[in-house]
């Protein structure tokens, strides 16, 4: 099955907004990320199963509002008891469906159906500014969270601090609307859509 992407026809590569007489360090990238795996790992309340001894690629299920992450995977907490994988390994369901039973974890493969938009540069914290409430002056590398950018639903992954890098998630059907909300917040600044 071939993935089309919800931005296949929307995003744009090139310059845009205040990019001129910027050096390209100063300049905020704006990216799609694609072809990745993603599920949600949902633990039932009545499940007596320790989730602390679990490990998916080698990973351990983050805590509250944190991400554990290697090269390839990275594991979002989303809520309590509740986790979502991404992973550049498109074949990692086959492992975690074995590792998390039916009888205590829902995992559900939600590969087709969010859109992630990646911003990189020292600006990229101001662009989420533009049009999330949530305060992120103090979320560096390895933190996330939940909250909305102009009335889209987003999860926010905080990928690394040097350079500054964040990563939006939201629902397929709201791709096109959070990309020209989050590309209009970048105007200011400059971007290089790649």
């Amino acid at each position: 099955m071939n993935s089309i992407s919800a931005l296949e026809n929307i995003f744009k590569k090139g310059l845009f907004g205040d990019y001129e007489n910027k050096k390209d360090n100063e300049i905020i990238k704006l990216s799609e990320s694609k072809n990745l795996f993603i599920c949600q790992v949902v633990k039932y309340k009545n499940s007596n199963v320790d989730e602390k001894k679990l490990k998916i690629d080698e990973l351990n299920l983050p805590d509250s509002l944190k991400t554990t992450f290697n090269n390839e995977t990275r594991i979002i907490w989303m809520g309590p008891s509740n986790w979502l994988v991404v992973s550049k390994k498109l074949d990692l369901m086959k492992f975690i469906s074995i590792l998390f039973d039916d009888n205590n974890f829902a995992i559900t493969d939600l590969s087709y159906s969010r859109t992630i938009i990646e911003i990189e540069g020292d600006l990229a914290d101001e662009v989420i500014k533009k049009g999330c409430p949530l305060n992120i002056n103090e979320l560096r590398e390895g933190d996330c969270a939940n909250s909305t950018f102009h009335g889209v639903t987003i999860t926010i992954d905080f990928l690394s601090n040097e350079p500054k890098k964040i990563r939006l998630f939201a629902l397929r059907s709201f791709g096109e609307s959070l990309y020209h909300s989050v590309s209009d917040a970048c105007l200011e600044y400059g971007y290089k859509a790649v």
